[in-house]
């Protein structure tokens, strides 16, 4: 995920409920333009670091880049981006995917029930410009490559099996993917200005070496009906997947993605926006929008990876913005949940909650020093809504 001037996301966890409304507001029963203070109040002040939460939440740094993971041997990527957790027993996994040209991949670090790490390690090596992805329900990553004709790779969390390229989901500027078990599909976002949003229909669900990609196609609006349609020629090659179906409907910048509650949500980044597909009833709108809020007051800029929680909220990070994660709630509340102070030069990547649901992990990509060097890991425990 490049840094860009709105910005920016991937997904993961959680259920979420659909939106219910054609749009949102910025807090139960007040005025649009007036940001409200959303479900868990107004982020405190800054923390030791650096992190403003609402009252009872506390953070820790689990990792930095170029650093060895406390309680490890292993030196955590550059440029952490899109991740993912995963019950390891009675603990869990958090995955991380490395937004780097020449040493990209996906990382791990294991955590035992009560919360300390035991383990960090490489899953997925060889690869570039490893943005987002997608958990599957059969317990693997789908690590994609956002570069001109970039792969989506399947990796194993644990690091027990090799990673395999998956060429049938398509080769496109990649950003995230999407499990659907109802339909057994995964959905996918493009990183291009008029890029498509794709699903990919496997001969056998649990098996990502054969299959369709398909292109949805609608409208020119911002709500509307959809189908989809077989891109001839998933390859990319002479003619990119996005010219090749016509009538497929253009997304500015696609960025995170997230399934839940038989509802597909996903943002795009040139426009700032979050939209809302109904799968079921083949219909496509927007659960937000930054430019119909009042007096340029929006509590949401920069739109990027995206993720759910066990109580239905969107979780949904900043690409530069005030580098904040903000909260979509499901009767329409979009506000602030916290705030990253003192690096304005990065963005928020990799939003994903522990299986219980008590603990939020994210990235800073770059840190304080604004290089792929600098990023920061890190965890929010508190008293999310279950």
């Amino acid at each position: 995920m490049e840094r860009r001037t709105l910005l920016r996301a991937v997904a993961l966890g959680g259920t979420t409920a659909a939106l219910s409304g054609t749009l949102w507001r910025t807090a139960a029963h007040a005025d649009p333009a007036q940001p409200g203070p959303g479900p868990y109040g107004p982020p405190g002040s800054p923390d030791a670091n650096g992190i403003r939460l609402p009252q009872g939440f506390t953070s820790r740094v689990i990792a930095r880049s170029g650093h060895v993971v406390p309680g490890t041997s292993y030196t955590w990527h550059d440029a952490p981006d899109g991740g993912a957790c995963y019950a390891d027993g009675t603990g869990w996994i958090y995955v991380s995917n490395a937004e780097t040209l020449t040493s990209g991949g996906a990382s791990a670090v294991r955590f035992s029930a009560d919360g300390v790490v035991t383990a960090a390690y490489r899953i997925l090596s060889g690869t570039r410009q490893n943005c987002a992805g997608g958990s599957t329900p059969w317990g693997t990553w789908l690590s994609c490559e956002e570069v001109s004709r970039g792969h989506v790779h399947e990796a194993d969390p644990w690091g027990v099996a090799e990673a395999v390229r998956r060429p049938a989901l398509g080769r496109f500027k990649h950003e995230a993917a999407a499990a659907d078990p109802v339909r057994r599909v995964i959905y996918l976002t493009e990183d291009e200005p008029d890029g498509c949003f794709y699903r990919f229909v496997p001969d056998s669900w649990g098996d990502l070496s054969s299959g369709r990609l398909q292109a949805l196609v609608g409208g020119s609006g911002t709500s509307g009906t959809f189908d989809w349609a077989d891109v001839p020629d998933p390859d990319g090659f002479p003619w990119s997947t996005r010219t090749q179906v016509s009538g497929a409907k253009s997304f500015d910048g696609g960025e995170g993605c997230h399934y839940a509650d038989d509802t597909v949500w996903f943002t795009t980044k040139g426009d700032d926006r979050v939209w809302r597909l109904d799968p079921a009833a083949g219909t496509y709108g927007l659960a937000y929008d930054d430019s119909l809020v009042a007096g340029g007051s929006a509590p949401l800029t920069g739109v990027d990876n995206v993720t759910g929680s066990v109580s239905g909220d969107l979780f949904v990070a900043e690409d530069g913005g005030d580098m904040e994660i903000c909260v979509i709630t499901p009767d329409e509340v979009v506000a602030p949940f916290l705030r990253v102070e003192g690096q304005s030069r990065s963005e928020i990547t990799g939003p994903a909650f522990s299986p219980a649901g008590d603990r939020l992990y994210f990235s800073s990509q770059r840190g304080t020093t604004g290089g792929s060097a600098g990023g920061i890991t890190y965890e929010v425990t508190g008293p999310f809504r279950g």
